[in-house]
């Protein structure tokens, strides 16, 4: 028997590597399979406590950018994954829709807001020479290798399903790939992370960026646990002893 977004939401597992997020939109069973092939734990959900929880996110996104938005604030978690992702600094990794709503706004079927964490607008397609959507392969330009890229070799190819894209500050792009113009293929800032292509129908390319953006997520919490580590054996500080903050 196949399974459903709803028999891996009901899984009794706790969750190790990530939470995938769901909030009506996403390609999530694709995604999925991709991390049970690579070994990684996950958990599925929009529940509050599940994303206070978690130590990493996916935010998948497959749809209209109006959509999304309704959909997470009718779920009401959008002020406590705010909290977590731009305050706690805990990884996100937006995949297509899921990086275009990171946004400020969007122009698709009129103006809308969203999230408003990354400076940039999402904007139609436009150019006579190609058809639009931009739907297939087509090979990305990578502006910074770390740590999305890390593993790719060259300028690889990504599979693609849109018709609208960022438009946004390159000081925030990571990779770029033209299709009729330039377009935002990925951006990065702090640990907000965002693909506009589909790494989960990217055969090992893709795969590739999943595990890249894993052994970021857990660096971090390696780091942290050394860094706790570190604050819990060091010597107390003796009183009228400066040096000790030196």
């Amino acid at each position: 028997m196949a399974a459903t977004i709803e028999s891996i939401k009901n899984k009794d597992v706790v969750p190790r590597d990530v939470l995938v997020i769901d909030y009506g939109v996403g390609n999530h069973l694709s995604i999925l399979n991709a991390l049970d092939f690579l070994g990684y734990t996950y958990y599925v959900s929009s529940n509050k406590e599940d994303i206070r929880a978690a130590k990493a996110y996916i935010l998948p996104g497959v749809g209209a950018f109006n959509e999304a938005m309704k959909n997470i604030e009718q779920l009401g978690f959008r002020d406590v994954l705010a909290e977590e992702v731009l305050q706690k600094k805990k990884p996100l990794l937006g995949i297509c829709l899921g990086m275009q709503i990171l946004a400020e706004s969007s122009e698709e079927n009129g103006y809308h807001q969203g999230l408003g964490w990354i400076k940039g607008n999402v904007v139609k397609m436009k150019s006579s020479d190609v058809k639009v959507p931009h739907v297939g392969w087509n090979d990305v330009t990578i502006k910074k290798n770390a740590p999305l890229f890390s593993k790719t070799i060259g300028n690889p190819h990504f599979y693609f399903d849109h018709s609208y894209h960022i438009s946004c500050d390159s000081s925030i792009i990571s990779a770029t790939c033209f299709y009729g113009t330039e377009i935002t293929a990925a951006i990065q800032q702090e640990n907000i992370f965002g693909v506009q292509f589909h790494p989960e129908k990217s055969q090992n390319n893709g795969l590739r960026i999943y595990r890249s953006f894993f052994n970021y997520v857990r660096s971090r919490a390696d780091g942290n646990q050394l860094n706790k580590r570190i604050t819990d054996h060091a010597p107390k500080k003796k009183e009228g002893d400066h040096h000790a903050e030196e």
